[in-house]
């Protein structure tokens, strides 16, 4: 039941289109897309996301959204801005809004995050920031965040070590981290996923 080959991103055969379950709903993820190596994973991830929200937020980013595994979950309680530099994997996602019913409105922004963060003033527009970055992490977006008014920032990663710098800025801004989760999804390798929720003081989101 092959749905689609391809080679180093250029499509070679597409018998049909490939399409992914995840909480939020189906994902179509484009040439050499990411997405978790499990769907357990990927379910746990998204209901660590969830419950990390503050109540009734009305307007959440998804950074590094990828095709959407987050924006998707996110959208059936909020109003989402993805933003993410892969051009395919934002078409995948907006794909995936425009299919799916009953999402909260869903925009989308292409945008290097490495070279132009978003910046404070743009982030304290959100109720909560979630942002996934590949295993560099996310240095630059971390310092805006670091500056910014955000009530909840969680942080997923796949590498202990750039979450633990990326951390580390957001302490120093003033934020506490209030939880963190470890997902381990890779049988017989050292690897790790990490889910950290950090939260501003109540007087500090004011100021």
């Amino acid at each position: 039941d092959l749905a689609r080959l391809s080679l180093h991103g250029d499509v070679v055969v597409e018998r049909r289109r490939p399409s992914v379950s995840s909480p939020g709903g189906a994902l179509l993820p484009p040439p050499g897309g990411f997405l978790q190596a499990t769907a357990e994973a990927e379910r746990l991830l998204a209901t660590l996301v969830l419950d990390a929200l503050p109540k009734k937020p009305k307007r959440v980013a998804d950074l590094f959204s990828g095709c959407g595994p987050f924006s998707l979950a996110l959208a059936r309680r909020c109003e989402v801005h993805a933003v993410e530099g892969d051009a395919a994997a934002l078409a995948g996602l907006d794909r995936a809004v425009r299919e799916a019913a009953g999402l909260r409105r869903v925009t989308t922004e292409r945008r290097d995050l490495f070279r132009r963060p978003l910046l404070s003033a743009e982030l304290d527009r959100f109720d909560a920031v979630v942002m996934d970055p590949p295993r560099a992490g996310a240095e630059a977006q971390a310092r805006q965040l670091a500056l910014s008014k955000v009530p909840v920032v969680v942080s997923v990663s796949c590498d202990p070590g750039t979450f633990a710098r990326d951390a580390g800025m957001l302490l120093a801004g003033g934020y506490a981290l209030t939880r963190l989760a470890p997902v381990d999804q890779f049988r017989h390798a050292p690897h790790v996923e990490v889910v950290g929720v950090f939260e501003r003081p109540p007087k500090a989101r004011r100021r």
